[in-house]
């Protein structure tokens, strides 16, 4: 039996970015990936940028109600890893409600992990489907706080 997939243990306050400072839908992928990078996940940030660039070109990833779960998955990622953030200013992101989005989580990972990274996709999508932890994850202050909204959700 496979053990359950924890969010907060795929993340740290160095994957996690309060505010985000892009503007753009490219320019936020870009930035999440430079959070991976920055903490040692990612060895070819080009290849995970590219690689999500692509997932995205088949369907956004905006998932609706001010969030998008950006992911791919590649061998320039050693194992499952997530970055997120929180935007000072809502951002187009193609989404399938029309809506801007505010909260993005990045999941990249290795095809081998492909188990973990569906059970990581299905919790993010399990606690952003709740209106207050939505606004929670908006109103965090720092990349502790986000963290902690998410502890507390996954313990919920």
């Amino acid at each position: 039996m496979q053990a359950v997939v924890l969010l907060s243990d795929l993340l740290s306050a160095a994957r996690v970015k309060v505010p985000l400072s892009a503007s753009t839908k490219d320019d936020l992928l870009e930035e999440l990936v430079g959070l991976l990078v920055g903490d040692g996940c990612a060895e070819d940030p080009a290849e995970v940028l590219r690689v999500v660039r692509e997932r995205e070109a088949i369907l956004s990833t905006g998932i609706g109600s001010g969030v998008a779960i950006p992911h791919g998955k590649t061998p320039a990622c050693s194992g499952l890893a997530i970055a997120a953030g929180v935007t000072r200013d809502p951002i187009d992101f193609d989404a399938l409600d029309g809506e801007p989005v505010r909260i993005i989580f990045l999941l990249v990972g290795p095809e081998t992990a492909a188990g973990a990274h569906i059970k990581a996709l299905s919790r993010i999508s399990r606690i952003v489907r709740q209106q207050e932890m939505r606004q929670r994850l908006m109103d965090a202050g720092d990349a502790g706080e986000f963290i902690r909204v998410l502890q507390e959700a996954e313990r919920a």
